[in-house]
């Protein structure tokens, strides 16, 4: 029988089509239901256009459904696919505004730090809205798979509140990959290992990484059988471009002894020592692109993404269909593991599940990243080992606000919350507790429309803004913020635009 896959958040235009592709270029899935939702019908019905047109062209037997009705997409589905950003671009632009306002300066604010926190409170209700679809009118062992940040924190709700098992993906662990492949194939050219037109790829150079989402570590890098790892900081620091776009991970890199997946301005809001002093930001970031560390980079982009897409999308239906074919298929995990599930091919990558052991010098309960292998008998996770220790302390500062912000979203407990960001690395090292619990009831008030079981709270959030006294803060921009470009600026380079808004991963091209 053919398969079901739900799309939950189907109108992300980048993942959506991406995924839509990726899962049909598999012979034995050519044949799926794809079943699309969201709670913007202008958005689905241009993503569900598009997605018709691509399976149309390719000439596939798949069948594509479109819904507002979540239960109803979810109804009798094998796999769902998460894809949401609960409160959109409005919520988000309070995620890194708000924060700046107490000198918390987030690059993309949506994993750790206030933005992390917060959205977590917006997502976490919403996703154990879905386990509830997925348990009452989900095929039997339906798999949840989510793409949704905060990755670790929703996909620990999931698994611990939702009843669901759920497995969270992310393109990162691979961005490092191709980084870690190219300053290899510069040092060993220095050192006359290769010739001057040899290149060192990706599929060349094998790794494991572990640790927790955005904050995983390249534990073992091994190239023609040598240990890279020893050899890793020489090798960046010879690469100019990283030199001038990787600083906080090649710092890091240096301190710690091992390279972390997440790129640099992502990196530099997760710990206490690269953002907390404004005059500094500079020293630590560069403006080439936005996750080099660019002041509420992330929120600029996915606003300029969502403009040209809404601007141009009639002459996305005139641009030739995606072409459905192996060599086509993105880095996107999705689509392998239920490859791997379905035919029994083998695949390996790295996933974020309950960590039960894997890594045991991190706690049990946490959602860990770490190597996957899949095939017909399911999704089986080695015992990876303890993290280097100075690796894993990073990790678990990061463990625990994770912990306080699921338990704070599942009982609306407001202590909880506050004690969550005063817990975090770059808020902790900015703000006093009096700053942290003004800008916890502030974000409670200005994301009242997402926050349902925040209500009572939010009440008494209100009243205290309202009675004071009030700490002072600061209109501030951040230390690094560009302006967000016009859709008639975005024309001067089309091409540009419609990849940014089309990509899953707006970082992909870096300079």
């Amino acid at each position: 029988m053919p398969i079901k896959i739900a799309i939950i958040g189907a109108g992300s235009v980048g993942f959506t089509r991406t995924l839509c592709r990726d899962i049909l270029s598999v012979p034995e899935l050519s044949d799926a239901t794809v079943a699309l939702t969201d709670i913007n019908a202008h958005n689905l019905e241009m993503v569900e256009r598009l997605v018709r047109r691509d399976i149309e062209a390719n000439a596939v037997s798949a069948s594509l459904e479109a819904t507002l009705d979540r239960r109803e997409a979810i109804r009798d589905a094998n796999y769902v696919l998460s894809f949401v950003r609960v409160g959109g671009l409005e919520a988000f632009q309070t995620d890194v505004d708000i924060p700046l306002r107490f000198g918390v300066d987030q690059c993309v604010g949506d994993t750790l730090g206030p933005g992390g926190v917060f959205y977590a409170q917006r997502g976490i209700p919403a996703l154990l809205d879905f386990c509830k679809d997925i348990r009452e009118v989900g095929a039997p062992g339906c798999l949840l798979l989510n793409y949704s940040n905060p990755m670790a924190m929703l996909t620990w709700a999931c698994n611990r509140y939702g009843g669901v098992n759920t497995i969270g993906l992310c393109h990162g662990v691979q961005g490092g990959h191709h980084q870690i492949a190219r300053a290899i194939e510069t040092w060993a050219r220095d050192q006359g290992e290769i010739g001057p037109e040899d290149r060192v790829l990706k599929r060349d150079v094998d790794i494991v990484a572990a640790g927790i989402n955005h904050q995983t570590w390249y534990v073992q890098i091994r190239w023609r059988g040598r240990d890279m790892v020893p050899h890793l900081l020489e090798a960046f620091e010879e690469v100019e471009e990283f030199r001038r776009t990787e600083k906080v991970r090649i710092d890091m890199l240096r301190r710690f002894g091992y390279y972390s997946t997440e790129s640099n301005g992502h990196l530099s809001e997760y710990v206490p020592w690269y953002r907390k002093r404004p005059d500094e930001i500079a020293d630590w970031i560069d403006l080439g692109c936005w996750i080099n560390g660019e002041t509420g980079g992330y929120l600029r982009v996915c606003t300029e993404g969502r403009r040209w897409f809404e601007h141009d999308f009639p002459n996305w239906m005139s641009q030739p269909p995606l072409v459905y074919a192996p060599e086509n298929r993105s880095e996107e995990h999705g689509s392998y593991i239920i490859e791997g599930l379905e035919t029994g091919r083998v695949y390996r990558g790295h996933f974020n599940v309950v960590n039960n052991g894997s890594i045991p010098n991190l706690p049990d309960d946490a959602i860990v990243e770490v190597p996957g292998y899949v095939d017909r008998n399911g999704i089986g996770i080695p015992i990876v080992g303890d993290l280097p220790l100075g690796c894993a302390a990073v990790c678990n500062v990061s463990i625990s606000v994770q912990r306080l912000a699921v338990e704070a979203s599942v009982r609306a407990d407001a202590q909880l919350l506050k004690q969550a960001l005063m817990m975090d690395p770059l808020t902790g090292a900015v703000c006093n507790p009096k700053e942290i619990w003004q800008m916890a009831d502030e974000m409670l008030v200005a994301q009242s429309p997402w926050l349902p079981q925040w209500q009572d709270e939010i009440d008494r959030a209100r009243q205290r803004l309202a009675t004071g006294p009030l700490v002072p803060t600061h209109a501030w921009e951040g230390a690094a913020r560009l302006r967000t470009k016009s859709v008639e600026e975005m024309e001067a380079d089309r091409e540009a635009a419609s990849n940014l808004a089309g990509e899953t991963d707006k970082a992909k091209d870096r300079s």
